[in-house]
């Protein structure tokens, strides 16, 4: 088990890299996080709702995600509330200081229930499991779901990953060891230092007194990686630091406060030809060559968000000025003219039509079924290609006639030719840039608005750079982390 002394410790990598490692020795690592609270999400093949960074270790396992891996979810919606996800299905909605009272014994026999699951498809497996947050919140310890309750049930032996970037290491470690209780000191098998820049050999004389102070054995010291792996949560997308050079477009994506599925963003993020560019409301959107508008948790509540910081004038004036615009899913519903919440299921008080930003004559309604399912289809433009990806929202929405689809599946997507050369795209296929075809004839079209050279249009889909990163974060682990007393019985 991985734990970390707090939140974005680096859990999800190194659990990703253990489980790249094992597969590599010729072992099924089956990656599990009981309970995990994120809006990034994925849908598995089943139509089951999971966490994208627990299908991100399958995928270092060389399994396909299944919900199992991450039996309880929650989608945190702005307001104290979250969504329950159980076994991949909404089950429903939680309010914070309720949360452990009315859903502590349910979700734990969902995660044993997940976990049953797993064992029972691949019995040889060995489990791999991410904590979550720190494991010692004095407050939570006795109703905590997914971190030392569940080390104790499984006598997993855990890792404890802290970083050293964030400053404080000694402290961030030894407090968290204090906190522990006696019958959990002893699975704590050793200590991994992340994000380690410079010399290792400038941190022995720590490591030699944290060895000498705990009792427990650093297992290693993990450098700082210069790739951009997938950002654990919205909250790390802010401490992003590219290191690339000169790029030729910019493409500025709008960090809604409801932001979901962000991870859509990533293969772009991969294209050295490009910078992303991140706004926050309230910050100028300058002159980029597209601007995305990504998922949200709450659509309502972010056009609400966009309107007030003047952000949704900037929009429309940049696409009459020829800027290209590509909205997904919750960010699609928000460039159309008409939003309809009759039910209330977008946490506003207002039940009647609400006007979206005009950006494509599309009108959207909410209802209360979700629609989740993964989605092989044909896609009709930039280019005719095969997309893949996932549904993954609720609400219809329908378009005026005469507006163009995306694909050969007409309630996935639309666009619009608009002044000079531009485009406005929306879609409900989350993962659409996920294909390489697809993005490059897109990104092919901004550079053409530019007057640049196109880009060789034979680029790989994602999932195989994403497969390299993760083999060179398992080069890394393997190269730096004493895995010995981890796997011991």
């Amino acid at each position: 088990m991985v734990l970390g002394t707090s939140s974005g410790a680096g859990k999800s990598l190194m659990t990703a890299a253990l489980c790249r490692v094992l597969q590599r020795r010729g072992e099924q690592a089956l990656p599990f996080k009981g309970q995990n609270m994120s809006n990034n999400a994925w849908v598995d093949a089943d139509g089951g709702e999971m966490a994208y960074s627990q299908a991100m270790q399958a995928w270092a396992a060389g399994l396909e995600p299944c919900c199992a891996m991450n039996p309880v979810l929650l989608k945190p919606r702005g307001d104290s509330t979250s969504e329950v996800i159980h076994g991949g299905q909404s089950v429903g909605i939680a309010r914070a200081e309720h949360y452990y009272r009315d859903w502590f014994r349910p979700g734990w026999q969902t995660i044993r229930t997940g976990l049953m699951e797993l064992q029972q498809q691949w019995p040889h497996g060995r489990l791999v499991l991410e904590g979550a947050g720190s494991p010692v919140e004095v407050n939570l310890q006795r109703r905590d779901l997914t971190n030392l309750r569940l080390a104790q049930y499984l006598r997993a032996n855990c890792l404890l990953v802290a970083d050293i970037e964030r400053g404080g290491v000694f402290a961030q470690i030894v407090g968290t060891l204090t906190l522990l209780r006696p019958v959990e000191r002893p699975l704590i098998k050793g200590i991994l230092i992340n994000r380690f820049r410079g010399r290792r050999k400038l941190f022995d004389e720590g490591r030699r007194w944290l060895e000498a102070n705990t009792g427990v054995p650093v297992l290693g010291v993990m450098p700082w990686l210069n790739e951009l792996f997938p950002p654990e949560d919205s909250l790390d997308l802010l401490e992003r630091k590219p290191t690339r050079g000169a790029t030729d477009l910019e493409i500025a994506v709008l960090r809604l406060p409801s932001l979901s599925n962000f991870s859509d963003l990533d293969p772009l993020e991969a294209e050295a030809s490009l910078r992303l560019r991140w706004i926050q409301p309230g910050e100028p959107l300058g002159e980029p060559d597209a601007i995305i508008l990504p998922g949200s948790k709450q659509t309502l509540r972010d056009l609400e968000a966009l309107n007030s910081c003047g952000l949704a004038d900037q929009l429309r004036a940049y696409t009459r000025a020829g800027g290209s615009v590509l909205g997904i899913c919750g960010g699609m519903q928000m460039l159309g003219r008409r939003l309809n919440d009759p039910e209330g299921l977008e946490g506003t008080d207002q039940r009647g039509p609400q006007n979206g930003l005009g950006i494509l004559p599309l009108e959207t309604t909410f209802s209360g079924t979700k629609r989740l399912s993964q989605r092989s289809i044909d896609g009709l433009w930039p280019m005719e290609t095969p997309l893949r990806g996932f549904e993954l929202h609720y609400g219809t929405t329908t378009p005026d006639p005469g507006l163009q689809p995306l694909s050969s599946e007409p309630g996935l997507g639309w666009w619009a030719p608009g002044p000079k050369g531009s485009s406005v795209v929306g879609t409900y296929l989350h993962g659409l840039l996920d294909n390489g075809p697809w993005r490059r004839a897109w990104l092919n079209r901004l550079r053409d608005q530019r007057g640049l050279q196109p880009l060789a249009n034979d680029p790989q889909n994602h999932s195989a750079h994403r497969d390299l990163l993760l083999d060179r974060l398992a080069d890394a682990f393997e190269q730096h982390v004493n895995l010995a007393p981890l796997l011991q019985p």
